[in-house]
């Protein structure tokens, strides 16, 4: 019996390895979002051109679908994906940005510089709507359809792989 014992730590050991195992083969970009199926949560913001203009959740609607682009300029994965971002909105595509935890006048020059994909960008100064819709990680976005109900998440940069493999045959389903 005492022999026995001298096993437990090494199988509790063996057990902690095989979860820590399968954890790694995990995909942080592919975890779940408890929005999924849900409306984008209730708010009352300014936008960052025009501060003092109060957007709320129902300003997002009416497009058969949209993407909500949560953004900083203090983010550097943004600065790689903002040309896709462009070149999405030039094609037609509507989105709306959520500048979240950054300073206005940053914000406004990044926008000025590098082109407005956006239809407008609600400027999240604390960060209360991206933490209300989850967001643990910049960049984030969400495509959501006309009613502004989430169906899809992700977690990475928006670039054309992410794009044709994630949101275009959602997209297309919705046509």
């Amino acid at each position: 019996m005492k022999r026995l014992k001298l096993f437990i730590p090494l199988v509790i050991f063996a057990g902690l390895a095989v979860l820590f195992w399968h954890g790694l083969k995990m995909d942080p970009t592919e975890l779940p979002s408890a929005l999924i199926g849900r409306q984008v949560p209730a708010f009352q913001l300014g936008t960052v051109k025009e501060p003092e203009q109060i957007v709320t959740r129902d300003d997002l609607k009416g497009h058969k679908f949209a993407l909500i682009n949560v953004w900083a300029t203090w983010c550097g994965p943004c600065r790689q994906e903002h040309p896709f971002l462009v070149k999405l909105a030039e094609q037609g595509i509507p989105i709306f940005g959520v500048n979240a935890k950054d300073e206005l006048d940053l914000a406004r020059e990044w926008l000025d510089e590098r082109g407005d994909p956006y239809q407008f960008s609600i400027f999240d100064p604390e960060g209360k709507l991206a933490l209300d819709m989850g967001v643990y990680g910049y960049p984030e976005t969400f495509l959501v359809d006309e009613n502004g109900t989430v169906l899809q998440r992700k977690t990475s940069v928006l670039d054309e792989r992410v794009w044709q493999q994630d949101f275009l045959p959602i997209i297309e389903k919705l046509n």
